[in-house]
């Protein structure tokens, strides 16, 4: 079964060393899908409102074969009551 590996990047980047087994591309793609949320929950703001991770998968030759990319974008639409 191919390995491959899955970069987490959030303005910086962790490198997958280890990867993980998947039947194809297809099966890497929704193991990204699935863990891509809970990815974002484990980043720091560093943006406040305005915050982005990306997960880019390596085949093993490293080759970069997917990408995925999940953001967040919140503004406030009106300004706080003044007491």
């Amino acid at each position: 079964m191919p390995r491959y590996y899955f970069d987490i990047h959030d303005g910086e980047l962790l490198k997958d060393d280890a990867g993980t087994e998947c039947a194809d591309i297809d099966a890497a793609r929704e193991k990204v899908m699935a863990c891509l949320p809970d990815v974002a929950g484990w980043i720091t703001p560093v943006d406040g409102d305005n915050q982005a991770v990306s997960v880019m998968v390596r085949d093993e030759a490293g080759r970069q074969v997917y990408a995925a990319t999940l953001a967040f974008a919140g503004f406030r639409l009106e300004e706080p009551a003044s007491s």
